[in-house]
């Protein structure tokens, strides 16, 4: 285990906080672990209060953007003590999104034992309402200084948290999508299967033009054809078409490895449900809609868990889905994996580290 320093706050910003009025990632917590990479390696880090850090006009990533991060949760377990879920994959996938940009990986065990001792610290942070967790945001980044296009020899890594409701105002009422048609996220070959920086700043100009037209997110599509389905912005997407689940492959090498897709298909699995990781047209998925064979779209991802879609628009047509209503895959799906989070369902897939010892 990490020989980690603890340096405590002074004064806790935790009376501060509406905790009936939480939004999603409003309030920062008390403390933040950082880890500094110098000389080929990262030191075994610390964890010191929330505050401000220097950076120089020349820091490399405000200009050329070497930059990931993660997005994993904290959960309150019905015992009084706290979940978390999955984080082996978060680790593993933050070194995947590092490779794509020159970020030297970060010990996977060094990882997870900063995060549980991190938790321990801000242990009271982790809402004790159901639905509400604590959400963790790793980022990692290039802090050298210098203007030129290369990698940075030094980076940091800052794990930061921050307690949340749910992640749509909507919150399990199905939300209103836009296809998008004149903009593209990733192509193949590019940075679409890492959580990188750039890939949400692509993403910003058509998530800003949806909402102003009504619409929660936008879903991209292929950036060569821009027939094929992608993901949303903010989760993976799936179809219930003849009751058989429906989601575009990893292959596609434009989407993220998401953690709650991953969860679903093996639900699915053990649920018995159909399951075909495929390449699936827009225009195939509102044909089956047309033909009265679509049952269900949702998303899935860590922020919002699984998402119901009730209307898709593209192309000047909108479709309404299940009657606008949560359909009973998604319902299942959320039920099941926010039971195991919360410690009300048996985890039979080992994906929990509980912390109960808080001292």
């Amino acid at each position: 285990m990490a020989n980690i320093k603890i340096t405590k706050t002074q004064e806790s910003k935790h009376s501060k906080v509406d905790w009936d009025n939480l939004g999603f990632g409003v309030y920062l917590s008390d403390h933040i672990y950082v880890s500094n990479y110098k000389d080929g390696e990262w030191n075994d880090g610390e964890i010191i209060p929330y505050g401000t850090f220097p950076c120089e006009p020349a820091m490399c990533t405000l200009h050329y953007g070497q930059s990931i991060f993660e997005g994993l949760k904290a959960f309150r377990s019905v015992d009084g003590s706290v979940n978390l879920f999955r984080i082996d994959r978060n680790a593993k996938r933050l070194n995947h999104s590092g490779s794509r940009v020159v970020i030297p990986p970060f010990d996977e065990q060094q990882f997870v034992d900063a995060l549980v001792q991190l938790i321990k610290v801000d242990h009271n942070w982790v809402p004790r309402t159901r639905g509400h967790s604590l959400y963790i945001r790793p980022v990692v980044f290039g802090d050298g200084n210098f203007l030129g296009v290369h990698s940075s020899k030094t980076f940091r890594h800052i794990i930061m948290t921050s307690p949340v409701a749910s992640y749509y105002p909507e919150g399990m009422s199905p939300v209103k999508i836009l296809v998008a048609k004149d903009f593209v996220r990733a192509v193949r070959g590019g940075l679409g299967t890492a959580k990188t920086a750039g890939n949400y700043a692509a993403s910003l100009l058509a998530s800003e033009q949806a909402k102003k037209s009504g619409y929660s997110q936008v879903l991209w599509l292929d950036g060569v054809g821009r027939h094929f389905v992608d993901e949303v912005g903010a989760m993976n997407i799936m179809f219930v078409i003849d009751g058989t689940l429906i989601t575009p492959p990893l292959e596609s090498g434009s989407i993220l490895e998401g953690v709650t897709r991953d969860t679903v298909l093996t639900l699915a699995r053990d649920f018995g449900i159909p399951i075909s990781e495929r390449s699936i047209a827009i225009e195939e998925v509102f044909d089956a809609h047309a033909e009265g064979r679509l049952n269900e779209v949702f998303g899935t991802g860590t922020a919002a868990v699984i998402s119901p879609v009730g209307q898709l628009h593209y192309n000047g047509e909108t479709i309404v889905i299940n009657d606008m209503q949560i359909g009973e895959y998604a319902k299942r799906f959320y039920d099941h994996i926010t039971g195991i989070q919360y410690g009300e369902i048996e985890d039979k897939h080992d994906w929990i580290i509980n912390i109960k010892n808080f001292d």
